[in-house]
């Protein structure tokens, strides 16, 4: 109990790259604009579903799911990130770290989802057009959401709780920009082996399988795609194909190499370069690749500025 109410009272010190920096105002500027750029767009995007009817569809129902996910994910670090530069402190209290750890793979995990839904969205419309609006209506858009926070959550909770209940009596320092669960639990003064295959195992499903749905599913889309007999259809299919596939590396490739690569091949400098890239740069180019790419959007766009 006494080894416990220490845990409990002590701070953890996060020594990320903007401690590990030799610009660290730069570095706290670069993160500063993209979760501005990050904010911005993803709310933009998420008015203009809202307000124009024509985006009223599965497909951007499940992108605002995604840009919502998006700023939140972002929200979770940079104003933190931000203030203890400016403060000159890099401090964050047990609770704190729990609390961080707790909305990192609750977010996280749902994105990871939402994505393998969202690639299931695209193959219905391209494969079964004449039936889409049956197979997509708003009960199951809904239960798809659903089912990704629900996950996420109950997954979530279970890490959270059982990596904070170690003992962390040596050194508080996280090698990390944020309280994520492998630092974290390297701190903990107790051996966590069985667990550390466990959260392996379970981070590499949880990734590895949403993944596979995805390429699996987009492996048939575009095998559809390259029958059809419409270049312009072909042309409109792959363009927005792509611009998922787009986000789909941007999201998944930096957390392969963090929770399903053996940390012998990579360092924890290069993991903090890679956490900061799906926190911070990740969601902030998300909206940008659906919006410049996409001529609903743009039409959107162009609507409401003129309604203004």
């Amino acid at each position: 109990m006494e080894l416990w109410n220490t845990t409990l009272d002590n701070s953890f010190f996060l020594m990320g790259i903007l401690q590990e920096s030799k610009y660290p105002g730069l570095v706290c500027a670069t993160i500063t604009f993209f979760y501005l750029v990050a904010v911005i767009s993803n709310g933009l995007l998420l008015l203009l579903i809202a307000v124009d009817k024509r985006l009223h569809v599965p497909m951007y129902f499940l992108l605002s799911q995604l840009s919502l996910m998006d700023l939140l994910f972002t929200t979770i670090s940079s104003p933190k990130t931000f203030v203890d530069y400016l403060q000159g402190q890099n401090t964050i209290s047990f609770v704190g770290c729990g609390f961080q750890m707790f909305l990192i793979l609750t977010v996280g995990g749902a994105e990871d989802i939402l994505l393998a839904f969202m690639s299931y969205d695209r193959y219905v419309a391209i494969q079964h057009p004449l039936n889409y609006m049956v197979f997509m209506r708003p009960k199951i858009c809904w239960s798809m959401v659903a089912t990704s926070w629900l996950l996420a959550f109950m997954s979530a909770l279970v890490h959270t709780i059982y990596t904070m209940h170690f003992p962390f009596c040596g050194t508080r320092v996280i090698s990390h920009l944020l309280c994520e669960l492998p630092p974290v639990l390297k701190l903990a003064c107790a051996d966590t082996t069985k667990y550390q295959f466990m959260v392996y195992t379970m981070g590499a499903s949880f990734l590895l399988i949403p993944l596979s749905a995805i390429l699996l599913s987009y492996t048939l889309v575009l095998t559809a795609v390259f029958h059809m007999p419409s270049t312009q259809g072909r042309k409109k299919a792959l363009l927005t194909c792509s611009s998922h596939l787009t986000v789909v590396g941007l999201y998944y490739g930096p957390l392969v190499f963090i929770y399903v690569l053996s940390s012998a091949y990579h360092s924890p400098q290069q993991d903090n370069i890679f956490s900061v890239f799906y926190t911070n740069i990740t969601p902030a180019l998300n909206p940008l690749i659906y919006s410049l790419r996409n001529k609903d959007v743009l039409g959107a766009l162009k609507k409401l500025i003129g309604k203004l």
